[in-house]
């Protein structure tokens, strides 16, 4: 069963908050970060990205990046901007995106259950990736960026939470430039911080990474590094855990960045062995499961699967497994998507313009759109140990950094 706590959160004086709130440090780059957080010295970016505060040709992964973002975490902390909770604390966290809200409980989940394979995954990790969270871990004292996890719906803990938010008021409610709406409540009460602690221990066998990988790896290398000397703030790592039936997966998609020495007319005619093709009329979204849109030369085109051309087991299912084995290892020589250099990904969330932007500018020759994976399939994947193949999930909307911070240090 799971383990999962309070803790005490460092967090924005109120009238900050919407300042302080900052989209993923793995959401932008650097130079978007830069622009992001212009005109704002509040802004968490320059704490999650403090290259923005350097010389333009600084490597975002030398030490100076991470000393400067502890001096900017620090200065924030003196000037007041973010103070810590005085007690362990749950938080409640609610986004509105569209008219469609979804609401989790955040924590601190444990090491431990990461480590015995009770906060269950479905992506392998990049150790680049992982390096630099855990040089930013080590070096802040703090885990700035909130891992996404999944469990399947208890109804005793949907009604603790929706009690708490018609009783209680916010200690945050603000709107994100991108019209999405964070909402924040604090569970400071120690009957209701027991309780909620209890059934997850007797009643959530597991949850489930949808979103952060990177983030919760980082945070068990940081305290096994640590050894010994690790402090208790080091054994949990900052989480935010949501009911299944709330979630929301968005595409992923793919661009390449050449068509592996083939008009698009012979990439099309091998392709036609394993998918029907269509010429589309417009930008194709797939409506269901083995469709897939296609983009090269200013021309959209639909693919469906042929029947019979994959596996029906958990991993072999996916579209994104389909798109690999049939198309992008057969027919344009990509062997993992992990590695190869000619493949990139883009969020469902950007939209369909910005596949064809890409391929239009010329930086990419072929871009591809898929249907969303299913939270079941992502459930079924992790329950079986297996995993998926990178970049197959895309939640939204996402966490902001800045408003929850978990300092694995205590502070004066």
């Amino acid at each position: 069963m799971i383990t999962i706590k309070p803790f005490k959160a460092l967090r924005p004086q109120a009238e900050h908050a919407k300042q302080v709130a900052s989209r993923p440090y793995d959401v932008l780059s650097s130079k978007e970060a830069k622009i992001e957080a212009q005109g704002n010295p509040f802004s968490f970016l320059h704490i999650t990205k403090s290259e923005i505060d350097l010389p333009e040709d600084t490597d975002s992964h030398s030490q100076q990046v991470y000393d400067k973002a502890k001096n900017n975490l620090d200065a924030f902390i003196s000037r007041n901007v973010l103070f810590r909770e005085s007690k362990p604390c749950y938080y409640i966290y609610r986004l509105i995106m569209n008219g469609k809200s979804q609401t989790g409980l955040v924590c601190g989940s444990s090491v431990d259950d990461y480590e015995n394979d009770l906060i269950k995954k479905h992506e392998f990790t990049r150790p680049e990736k992982e390096q630099d969270r855990i040089n930013h871990i080590k070096t802040t004292g703090a885990q700035t960026g909130n891992v996404f996890l999944a469990y399947k719906n208890v109804a005793e803990i949907d009604t603790i939470i929706s009690d708490w938010q018609t009783g209680k008021n916010p200690v945050y409610d603000l709107k994100a430039d991108d019209g999405i709406q964070h909402t924040i409540w604090i569970i400071n009460d120690n009957e209701t911080i027991q309780k909620i602690s209890d059934i997850f221990k007797t009643q959530v066998p597991c949850t489930y990474i949808a979103d952060g990988h990177h983030r919760a790896a980082s945070a068990a290398k940081v305290r096994a590094a640590l050894g010994k000397d690790a402090p208790a703030g080091a054994g949990i790592f900052l989480t935010t855990l949501f009911p299944a039936s709330q979630l929301m997966i968005m595409d992923y998609n793919r661009v390449v960045k050449d068509l592996n020495g083939l008009t698009i007319e012979t990439l099309l005619e091998k392709a036609s062995e394993k998918f029907v093709i269509e010429k589309a009329a417009e930008a194709f979204s797939p409506a269901a499961l083995h469709q897939f849109g296609l983009y090269a030369n200013k021309q959209w085109y639909q693919l469906t699967a042929k029947e019979n051309t994959y596996t029906t087991d958990p991993i072999g299912i996916l579209d994104v497994t389909i798109l690999q084995d049939n198309f992008l290892d057969p027919i344009l020589n990509i062997k993992d998507q992990r590695t190869d250099t000619r493949i990139d990904f883009v969020g469902g969330i950007r939209g369909l313009g910005e596949l064809e932007k890409r391929v239009d500018s010329g930086e990419m020759a072929i871009a591809f759109s898929l249907h969303p994976v299913t939270i079941q399939q992502l459930f079924d994947i992790a329950d079986s140990g297996n995993v998926m193949p990178p970049k197959s999930t895309w939640f939204e909307p996402k966490l902001r950094d800045g408003l929850l911070t978990n300092l694995i240090y205590d502070i004066a």
